[in-house]
């Protein structure tokens, strides 16, 4: 089972997003977290507010849902901070001129799993078991079939 959670509008470059993002993914929520209030960057705050609010959406189902669900057991599975709308600024430049410039905003995402006893993930996800090799056909006999003859050019030099 996964549990999410989201935030959108965040002003924040995605690219500067996923740097913070890239120090979770696969962690323990309890390393994640350790990790995030030790990073120095900007956004790090954010993404540990947002990290708390997927524990305690898989804590509220595991009580009020009546899931089984270990939080201790519980891994970042996904994190991602995707583009959203770009805000166009401008910016004076000499001689009456105007540059303009872009302030990126991001969606943040973040998905926490459960990881089982062995350390394996419990929850299943779609595609990833392995297909059973489909049997092969019987072997059919092909007839051969002969290659046509080569036409000899006419008045070709040897």
């Amino acid at each position: 089972m996964e549990f999410r959670a989201e935030a959108r509008f965040m002003r924040v470059s995605p690219q500067k997003a996923r740097l913070v993002l890239d120090l979770i993914k696969g962690r323990k929520v309890e390393d994640a977290l350790n990790t995030l209030a030790f990073t120095k960057k900007r956004v790090a705050p954010t993404i540990e507010k947002l990290l708390r609010s997927a524990l305690e959406n898989a804590n509220y189902l595991s009580t009020e849902k009546n899931i089984d669900v270990d939080v201790d057991n519980l891994y970042v599975k996904r994190a991602v901070a995707n583009d959203g709308p770009r805000m166009k600024r401008i910016r004076p430049a000499p001689m009456g001129r105007a540059y303009r410039y872009v302030r990126r905003i991001s969606h943040i995402e973040i998905e926490l799993a459960e990881k089982g006893k062995t350390g394996e993930a419990v929850a299943h996800v779609v595609g990833e078991e392995k297909a059973a090799a489909p049997a092969k056909a019987p072997a059919r006999a092909k007839a051969k079939r002969k290659a046509p003859a080569k036409k000899k050019a006419v008045g070709a030099k040897k």
